[in-house]
């Protein structure tokens, strides 16, 4: 008894520990930030805000469907982390454009 009950735990901690993904969040929290504090300076107008916000709605959907199935490969994860260096890209074009703050 005891044996199975610390394989069925051993089998949830791994299932968890292959479907988490901490970097990918504190990546999408950094980069939400990023744009609300565009916002709050100017540098992001309310349309480009919109924009940026449905990117990162975008990304966590797709990290969602990766998790799905309780794994996320190492391809998943590559995938993700494209998909958020063009979102960091974007934000950092929206924030430094020429446009007028006023």
């Amino acid at each position: 008894m005891n044996k199975l009950m610390f394989a069925l735990v051993l089998g949830a901690l791994s299932t968890i520990a292959s479907a988490g993904t901490p970097v990918v969040d504190a990546r999408q929290d950094n980069q939400e930030a990023r744009v609300d504090q565009g916002v709050a300076s100017g540098e992001v107008t309310k349309r480009e805000e919109a924009r940026l916000d449905a990117q990162q709605d975008r990304i966590e959907n797709k990290e969602e469907r990766f998790k799905s199935d309780g794994v996320v490969t190492k391809s998943e994860r590559a995938r993700l982390q494209r998909t958020e260096n063009r979102a960091s890209r974007n934000i950092a074009k929206q924030k430094h454009d020429r446009q007028d703050h006023d």
